[in-house]
């Protein structure tokens, strides 16, 4: 608002390097604090639960305090600072579609929206009560959930009504595209922002479903137990491919849905997809709330197992909270992945308007200009290698945070083993475990982890930018909004299901603590802490932040072509490419086993 206020007509263009850094901060929160919490999960388990066979959260584990605190840094710290940047960088995108499609009201307009979330987040937190008749804690959240998500949509469609008029003629500032197009601006704002409500209630629904316990898809992991380790980790990643695609029919339909308001015009059509992501967020601060109430629960279960006072019914009303805290978790985890693509998409609409400005600056209104308005063709070859790397950064991205969560790991696990072997005291309650060295060393290797994913995902499109052009760069971010909306939900869905199903064996299911079934539903849950965690939350903020990096670098690609500086853009495009293979052969370099 106060960008807004200070720079007025030149707000959206300040607001993209505001944008920015929300997303870098985010990326580097989501993947920080990812390593963080996974390193000393994972090797809290390891030596812990399989190779000592105490309990997760027993104070002879040297490793549960990093646990207990990583949970914080990567569930809290990490979702509030990506929930963050989904508003700005969603904000940016309404703001700029929004002066385009909407005039001088566009810039305002979108600002409401999410002041009227403030409200609904306020009331949402204030009317969550457990029942009597409520059979889990899930019900009241759900409950507290879907009625914020109702007062957002009056509150919103009051606002319209008052805010802006019946017709886009009577609007100011507005330009000749948006002006004759013949749309009714209270319908499409109040339909966009109603998708959104409307995507995040259903991703509620389905997230829960892959997720929650007692449902199916759990259950099935559970029982595959019984046949061991491997069995539950096929089941585990099934229930992530199937929810992928899901998610993803949902998303693409709110996309497309809100599309489709725009009458025609790719302008108002774009804004109304930027709108939606701003009625999605109408809901954050009951969304960060349930993010929370994780990291709560699963601190809480942490320390009345350590001090072994709480027993019984007590025992069991903690693990039955910290279950509903994965399930919340894995929930805010779907809308967040909604609202990067919501902004991605909408950032996707600016990008393609920028080539065009960029184009028009360079030359006016010659033929050589005029060709960009189709550049983004997919016939050509150039923009179909654009698009394979584009989901191959995805890719390339996830194995760098998994990778990093083993080595990690690796280093607290050889600490653990260390500090057991040289003090046999620890075992037998005579002498305390040095737990800050295992805080220290996950401290260490997170931010020092940091590096090669923040320069892929910086770097990389700027070497496909200028190295094959303007038009394989829409393609890139294409093939990165795609692939990483099906990874995001994949990963983060399938380590929920792993989770829960080790709850629901260590509730006595299926053998319980110490069977059989309980040591394979470990590994499943070992595997799926880095899949839930780090690498799956990641993917959010990279793609808002390559969307950002090509939206700000488009112009100088464009010039560039058009004034034919070859020898600048191939000498950019590989120093990018030179950067990106030096900190990927530092990164291989560096030991990636546990052992």
């Amino acid at each position: 608002s106060l960008v807004v206020a200070i720079y007025r007509e030149n707000a959206p263009a300040v607001l993209e390097g505001f944008g920015f850094g929300a997303a870098m901060l985010a990326m580097f929160m989501r993947v920080g604090g990812g390593i963080f919490t996974k390193a000393a999960d994972v090797g809290a388990d390891l030596v812990g639960k399989v190779e000592q066979g105490i309990p997760e959260d027993d104070p002879r584990n040297p490793a549960t305090i990093a646990d207990n605190v990583g949970d914080n840094v990567g569930d809290c710290a990490g979702m509030a600072a990506d929930l963050f940047e989904s508003y700005a960088v969603t904000l940016v995108a309404a703001l700029i579609l929004g002066k385009a499609g909407f005039g001088d009201a566009g810039l305002i307009f979108p600002l409401i929206v999410p002041a009227i979330g403030i409200v609904t987040a306020i009331i949402g937190i204030f009317i969550t009560r457990l029942r009597t008749t409520d059979k889990s804690a899930m019900q009241a959240i759900n409950r507290s959930f879907f009625m914020s998500a109702i007062i957002s949509a009056v509150l919103v469609a009051f606002a319209t009504y008052t805010y802006l008029p019946s017709s886009l003629q009577q609007m100011s500032g507005l330009t000749a595209e948006a002006a004759a197009v013949d749309v009714n601006p209270r319908t499409l704002a109040i339909g966009a922002v109603l998708i959104g409500i409307i995507l995040a209630a259903a991703i509620q629904v389905l997230t829960g479903f892959f997720t929650e316990v007692g449902r199916r898809p759990v259950n099935d992991v559970a029982a595959s137990s019984k046949t061991g380790s491997a069995t539950v980790i096929l089941a585990g990643i099934s229930v992530g491919f199937e929810s992928a695609v899901y998610s993803a029919l949902l998303i693409a339909g709110a996309v497309f849905g809100a599309f489709l308001l725009g009458g025609g015009s790719i302008v108002l059509s774009l804004f109304a997809v930027s709108l939606a992501g701003t009625g999605l967020l109408t809901t954050v601060g009951v969304i960060v709330a349930m993010d929370t109430f994780g990291p709560i629960s699963d601190n809480a279960q942490g320390i009345a197992e350590m001090s072994g006072d709480v027993k019984g019914e007590g025992a069991q009303i903690l693990t039955s909270l910290d279950a509903v805290g994965n399930t919340t978790k894995a929930i805010t985890k779907g809308i967040a992945i909604a609202t990067a693509v919501l902004a991605a998409t909408a950032l996707f609409g600016a990008f393609t308007d920028a080539i065009k400005e960029a184009a028009h600056k360079v030359m006016g209104d010659s033929p050589v200009a005029l060709q960009y308005q189709g550049i983004l063709d997919v016939a050509d070859p150039r923009n179909l290698v654009g698009l394979i790397i584009g989901a191959a950064v995805v890719f390339m991205f996830s194995g760098l945070a998994i990778n990093a969560v083993s080595r990690a790991a690796g280093a607290v696990v050889n600490e653990v083993r260390e500090q057991f072997r040289l003090h046999p005291g620890i075992m037998k309650g005579t002498e305390k475990p040095e737990y800050g060295r295992v805080v220290d060393i996950c401290t260490r290797d997170s931010l020092r982890e940091l590096v090669t994913p923040g320069l892929l995902a910086v770097m990389a499109p700027i070497a496909v930018g200028f190295g094959l052009g303007v038009g394989a760069l829409g393609a890139y971010l294409a093939g990165a909004i795609g692939t990483g909306t099906l990874m995001a939900v994949f990963l983060s869905n399938s380590g929920g299901a792993w989770d829960n199903a080790k709850k629901m064996v260590e509730d006595g299911n299926h053998g319980g603590k110490g069977s059989d079934a309980h040591h394979a539903t470990i590994v499943g849950d070992t595997v799926g802490d880095p899949f839930k965690d780090t690498a799956g939350p990641a993917i959010n903020p990279l793609i808002k932040v390559m969307n950002l990096v090509g939206l700000l670098v488009t112009p100088a690609i464009v010039e560039f072509a058009l004034n034919d500086n070859t020898t600048y853009s191939r000498a950019i495009a590989l120093f990018a490419t030179l950067v990106i293979v030096y900190a990927l052969i530092r990164n291989r370099r560096a030991s990636t086993s546990i052992a």
